[in-house]
């Protein structure tokens, strides 16, 4: 989906012109992978106006993240929290992605470097539905992915970096070559690990089944979200391995995600959904 420009993006604490957003081609995040990121959206709500899911849970995963890599943020999660309301407003947004992004910059090159300095952005801008408002009324169709999410004590599938994502860019390729919308990975165990940028929920014989941290998922703040509502709605929510068959036998299946947000599955490898 291409992106919408806009007036300003934050950066380094300041607002400063969408076209000025620029970056050195020898910024050590091009070369080693060396980001992180959130992905969050912002939604009109009454009666309280524009207001930003989960801000504060994001900011506090995007500051993990960068801790595990050694990205020094110079903010509190309190200032960047503003920071995400602040960029909205300036764009005059009523409904917006977010991408909040920290990252290592100009200055040394080698995987270690410590002396590239770190940069913070955070851009914000209109984008509807990740798979599509097709998708997100009849379902899309799904493929499991020849390609395996990382393996534990590989890299860590729980830090939202953008090195990870060239694994889900795998999976979705491969599935959008295939004629599919969206490709599904397998752990390295052979069972089912998550969507290319979502996280998978299997409805089956009335429980609601999610694969666990273990299965080299991204614990995602919206999967989050969908196991408290679904567990103070009394729905008996399983987080365990299960194979790839079991999608096969699915009541339902639904992806969500920040960007997703709750999208269905109408069939997986070409086998529709009961339901």
């Amino acid at each position: 989906m291409p992106i919408q420009e806009v007036k300003h993006i934050w950066r380094n604490g300041e607002m400063i012109p969408w076209a000025e957003a620029t970056t050195h081609v020898l910024t050590h995040g091009l070369h080693y992978g060396s980001a992180v990121f959130e992905g969050m959206r912002a939604y009109e709500t009454k009666p309280k106006g524009v207001c930003v899911f989960r801000n504060r849970e994001h900011i506090e995963r995007l500051k993990f993240s960068a801790r595990v890599y050694k990205i020094e943020i110079n903010y509190s999660v309190e200032e960047l929290m503003q920071a995400c309301r602040d960029i909205v407003r300036e764009n005059d947004l009523s409904s917006a992605y977010i991408r909040p992004l920290a990252y290592l910059g100009y200055g040394e090159m080698g995987p270690a470097s410590m002396a590239a300095k770190s940069e913070i952005a955070i851009a914000a801008f209109p984008w509807g539905a990740y798979l599509g408002e097709e998708g997100m009324k009849n379902g899309v169709e799904v493929a499991v992915s020849s390609w395996r999410r990382m393996a534990p004590g590989t890299v860590p599938a729980g830090v939202k970096a953008a090195g990870n994502y060239l694994s889900s860019r795998l999976i979705s390729m491969e599935a959008k070559d295939r004629g599919f919308e969206e490709g599904i990975g397998l752990s390295h165990d052979g069972t089912v690990s998550e969507g290319a940028g979502e996280n998978l929920f299997v409805v089956h014989k009335g429980r609601l089944h999610t694969p666990p941290a273990s299965s080299s998922i991204l614990s995602g703040i919206t999967r989050d979200t969908i196991i408290t509502l679904a567990g103070k709605l009394g729905f008996d929510v399983v987080e365990q391995a299960f194979p790839r068959e079991f999608l096969y036998s699915a009541d339902e299946i639904f992806m969500t995600g920040t960007a997703a947000e709750v999208t269905p599955v109408r069939s997986v490898d070409k086998l529709p959904i009961n339901n």
